[in-house]
């Protein structure tokens, strides 16, 4: 206990500091360093399937899609880390989009490897997680972290129903939590999703694949090339169907004008 009495000076309010004009940190200014992150490791976690289901569902849009319009740019990416802070460790969707958004020119700079909320100034506007087992948390962890993230649009993709009724789930954030929708259409995206039964590198099965807004199949660089082969296999052959008929409309004409001239009449003669 005190032995003497002690005062209490109170300050007069006038002097207190209570705003300035000085220019506050940024957010970006205090963001910690990132050095100590792990952003990606060697060791392999993907199967097979699931490994090439990414890529059909990335390289079509590079490949073939025009994007949402007016020339603006997307990343699409696979097993990349998304991280939303610092402190808290990545989430990798087996597949994100995100608009108006563009890799940095040092891209091999730690802080522009992962995906960083920070940096792009926005969360991806659609990610995708493919089942493959009952541990993934698909529809319950990583469902809420996505809507926590803000993230608009989260699609769970169980080709073998290991956690879900459907094959195809999709949610549509609504304030802080998904709705459940009864399509795969993302107008604001001008994209859709679709299962497809085909074959992509040698392999034929049901495959989930791009739409574009009017639900034409996005075609892969592949298939865009077979295409084109094809169309110009068609040309040539419209050509040479015409070359035909010209050489038969020849043929018919001599074959006229030596009639006319066994019976007498110069075919030439007008």
């Amino acid at each position: 206990m005190l032995d003497q009495h002690t005062d209490i000076i109170t300050p007069d309010i006038d002097d207190l500091i209570t705003e300035d004009d000085s220019p506050l940190e940024s957010p970006i200014d205090t963001i910690p360093e990132i050095q100590d992150l792990i952003t990606e490791d060697d060791t392999p976690v993907d199967n097979i399937p699931s490994e090439k289901q990414q890529r059909l569902l990335t390289e079509p849009l590079y490949s073939s899609w025009s994007g949402p319009g007016e020339n603006r740019p997307f990343l699409a990416a696979a097993n990349v880390g998304v991280f939303s802070q610092t402190r808290t460790p990545a989430i990798v969707p087996d597949m994100f989009l995100s608009l108006d958004v563009m890799v940095a020119q040092d891209w091999w700079d730690k802080k522009h490897r992962s995906y960083f909320i920070w940096e792009f100034g926005k969360p991806p506007e659609l990610v995708l997680e493919i089942v493959s087992n009952t541990v993934g948390n698909e529809n319950t962890e990583k469902r809420r972290k996505y809507a926590w993230m803000r993230v608009p649009f989260y699609v769970i993709y169980d080709p073998q129903r290991r956690i879900m009724d459907e094959v195809l789930t999709v949610y549509r954030l609504a304030e802080m939590q998904y709705e459940r929708r009864d399509n795969a259409r993302f107008d604001c995206l001008k994209l859709g999703l679709t299962l497809w039964q085909g074959e992509f590198e040698g392999r034929t099965d049901t495959w989930l694949r791009w739409t574009d807004e009017h639900g034409v199949l996005i075609p892969t660089g592949k298939e865009r090339a077979e295409q084109a082969d094809q169309r110009a296999a068609h040309a040539d052959q419209r050509a040479e169907q015409a070359d035909q008929r010209a050489e038969q409309e020849r043929q018919r004409a001599e074959r006229l004008a030596t009639l006319l001239r066994q019976a007498g009449i110069d075919p030439e003669q007008k």
